[in-house]
């Protein structure tokens, strides 16, 4: 399989803020999100970063969207840098985490064709391409409809389509079902599936036991900004569900301490 994704010893430090230190409870005035962290990911696979809140995952995956450096290391897009070459690890990447929000008083339509033009795709690809999306999605009624006043369901579906106006073959997602009812998380589920089934490489963020073992082919857990093993599923869980073997590997790491 073709190596798409590249992570060379990835690091990030954050100054904390007085407040941050007491809500933290440490003295120290920096916290490492991300430790040395390495791995791959290959083509037509979805690769999956599992661990509980504040592992490090988000960190990651903003640093390989290119919104944040490294500290040192560097991953490797399609063979780019993130710290070289940053604008064609853009073209070349979809990233969609909960945490972006699409402007509001713009419509699902405006955006999409604002994005396209961005990226940019002709006028009539663009078309297409949103022909495509937004019935997949349901988008079509509300094409016209202010971001806010859309559901929390139908901005993230919006959300995806805008994220995907340049087809690209890598696809980062953060926590991609967070917060979302049943029927659209399987929307979204589904539709992942489905960039697989087309040749894309997929990678998520989680900490959804169930998501990971749905979805993917191989899994990274991360504790503590630290890549504790990556490798494929049924190897990582040898037998056991994913969440017995997380916690074996948490115990683990931790000494022996839940």
């Amino acid at each position: 399989m073709k190596e798409l994704i590249k992570v060379e010893g990835l690091s990030k430090t954050f100054k904390l803020s007085k407040k941050q230190q007491k809500i933290e409870k440490t003295n120290s005035t920096v916290r490492r999100a991300v430790n040395n962290l390495s791995f791959e990911a290959y083509e037509g696979e979805i690769y999956g970063l599992l661990g509980p809140n504040g592992a490090g995952k988000t960190t990651t995956l903003r640093m390989l969207a290119t919104l944040i450096k490294p500290d040192s290391g560097d991953a490797f897009i399609d063979g780019y840098s993130i710290v070289k070459e940053p604008d064609v690890v853009r073209s070349k990447i979809g990233f969609l985490t909960s945490e972006l929000k699409l402007e509001e008083f713009f419509t699902p339509n405006y955006l999409f064709d604002f994005f396209s033009s961005l990226h940019g795709i002709a006028p009539e690809k663009a078309a297409s391409r949103k022909k495509e999306l937004f019935s997949r999605f349901g988008i079509d009624r509300f094409a016209e409809v202010k971001v806010a006043d859309l559901s929390t369901g139908m901005k993230q579906k919006a959300s995806l389509a805008i994220s995907l106006v340049h087809n690209p073959d890598i696809v980062i997602f953060d926590e991609p079902t967070n917060g979302l009812d049943v029927i659209t998380a399987k929307v979204v589920t589904d539709f992942l599936l489905y960039l697989k089934e087309q040749g894309k490489t997929v990678i998520v963020s989680t900490h959804i036991f169930s998501l990971i073992e749905k979805i993917c082919d191989r899994v990274g857990i991360i504790i503590n900004g630290q890549m504790v093993v990556s490798g494929a599923l049924g190897e990582i869980c040898n037998g056991k569900t994913l969440e017995d073997r997380f916690f074996d590997i948490y115990l683990e790491y931790e000494g022996g301490e839940a």
